[in-house]
């Protein structure tokens, strides 16, 4: 019986760990930037090319493994992590750790305005939960789940269209 009690459990955390997609809820540790009620960080504007550059290398990261908290190639992705890695290997702006703080990074968009480069950030009230880099025509590029890979989705298949996005432009 204990045997199938640790069996459920493990079950039962896995099934969780799905459920929590890109792990949002990760406490900010010390290094972390401020919380949501500081000044957003905003970063330099970015240049046509930076902008081309980091779309091409988050293309260049779709199939990488998700993992909760990864935040490199080798170790696997979550959402924040793909998108940290990418704007710190492009441009050299280390973003914010956190879906929540990625929500205040930049500055709001509207969706007509989107171009390369610009972040994508679901589930914008008060526990944004997913985040992914726009690479042009209606695509995005993200980590999506455990279990899965970084992936190329488009904004208005039916999962997506169905999610309250935001746009932000770092």
């Amino acid at each position: 019986m204990r045997a199938f009690h640790s069996l459920s459990l493990a079950a039962c955390t896995a099934a969780l760990l799905v459920l929590v997609g890109c792990g949002t809820s990760r406490p900010p540790s010390p290094s972390s930037p401020p919380s949501a009620s500081a000044p957003p960080r905003t970063a330099p504007p970015l240049t046509p090319e930076q902008a081309h550059d980091i779309a091409i290398h988050a293309l260049g990261l779709v199939g990488t493994p998700y993992r909760y908290g990864g935040n490199t190639p080798d170790s696997g992705f979550d959402c924040s992590g793909l998108i940290g890695y990418v704007y710190r290997n492009q441009v050299g702006t280390p973003p914010p750790r956190t879906v929540a703080q990625l929500n205040a990074w930049g500055y709001p968009i509207d969706g007509s305005e989107l171009r390369a480069g610009d972040l994508v950030v679901f589930g914008t009230g008060r526990q944004p939960s997913h985040a992914g880099i726009y690479v042009g025509e209606g695509r995005f590029v993200h980590a999506p789940s455990t279990g899965g890979t970084v992936r190329l989705d488009q904004l208005q298949s039916r999962h997506w269209a169905r999610q309250n996005a935001a746009f932000r432009r770092p």
